[in-house]
C-alpha cells in the first residue's frame, strides 16, 4: 500500500497497489488484508501494545500504593499529592511526551513514564477514597477486640478499601490501553502504529482492524479484573 497516481483529469488519489480490489479502494473490511497481515502486523502490535499496559498499570499500581499510604498516614501530605497527579493527568498526553523526548529520547522510557504519570491519579484517588471510606464504628470495633494499628490496617481496613481500589485499577487499565495508542507518535509500538500507518495512507482495514483490536482488548481487560475483584472480595457483593 505505497504510492500515488494521478486520476485522469482530476486530483492525485492513493494508489493501494496489489490485492484485492477491496485493499486498491482502501476499504474499511478488506478480510483478505487481515489474513495476510496478522502475523507480521496486527498480532506484533497486540502483544507490543499489551507489553506497555502492563508495565504502566504495574510501575503506577505499585507508585500509587506507596503515595497512597503517605498520604492516608500523613494527611497534611494528601492534598499536595492529590494536586500533584491532578496536574500530570491534565497534561495531553502529545505535549507529555514531546516534553521528555529531550530527557529520554524517543524510546520506550519515554512512552512508559507517561503513561504511568496517567495512571497516578485514578489509582491513588481511589486508594485514597477506599482507606478513608472505612465506617469509622468498624475501626472502634477493631480497636476493642485489641487489634494494634498495623492488624487494623491489614485485617480490616485494606480488605474493606478493596473493591474501590480494584475498581480504580479497571478504569486505570482501561484508560492505559486507549492513550498508549498514541505511544505510536513516539515509537513504532502497539496498536497505534497501524493506526497510524492506516491515517498516513489513508487505508480504512489497517485503521478499523487496530481499533478493533484496542477495544475489545480494554473490554477484555476489564472484564478479567471485573471477575478477580468480585473472586478477591466476595464481601462486597453483598451490599
Amino acid at each position: 500500500m505505497n504510492g500515488w497516481r494521478l486520476a485522469d483529469g482530476g486530483p492525485v488519489i492513493p494508489n493501494f497497489g496489489q490485492g484485492s480490489t477491496c485493499e486498491k479502494n482502501g476499504g474499511w473490511f478488506c478480510t483478505d488484508w487481515i489474513r495476510q497481515h496478522w502475523g507480521d502486523t496486527l498480532q506484533p502490535a497486540l502483544v507490543q501494545h499489551i507489553e506497555l499496559t502492563l508495565i504502566a498499570v504495574t510501575v503506577g499500581f505499585a507508585v500509587a500504593s506507596l503515595l497512597a499510604l503517605v498520604g492516608f498516614r500523613w494527611r497534611f501530605v494528601d492534598p499536595p499529592l492529590g494536586a500533584f497527579s491532578d496536574f500530570l493527568y491534565a497534561i495531553p498526553s502529545l505535549a507529555l511526551f514531546q516534553l521528555l523526548v529531550p530527557f529520554t529520547g524517543l524510546t520506550v522510557t519515554t512512552v512508559e513514564i507517561a503513561l504511568i504519570s496517567y495512571t497516578l491519579f485514578i489509582l491513588y484517588r481511589n486508594m485514597i477514597s477506599g482507606l478513608r471510606g472505612v465506617p469509622a464504628e468498624t475501626l472502634e470495633v477493631a480497636r476493642g477486640m485489641g487489634l494494634t494499628r498495623v492488624q487494623t490496617f491489614f485485617r480490616v481496613e485494606l480488605p474493606l478499601a478493596a473493591p474501590v481500589v480494584l475498581g480504580g485499577l479497571r478504569i486505570a487499565t482501561v484508560s492505559t490501553i486507549s492513550i498508549a495508542t498514541v505511544a505510536a507518535f513516539v515509537i513504532p509500538k502497539g496498536l497505534g502504529e497501524p493506526i497510524l500507518t492506516g491515517l498516513q495512507e489513508s487505508f480504512g482495514t489497517e485503521i478499523l482492524s487496530a481499533s478493533l483490536l484496542a477495544i475489545f482488548l480494554g473490554l477484555a481487560a476489564d472484564g478479567l479484573i471485573a471477575l478477580f475483584q468480585r473472586g478477591v472480595t466476595p464481601w462486597s457483593r453483598l451490599t
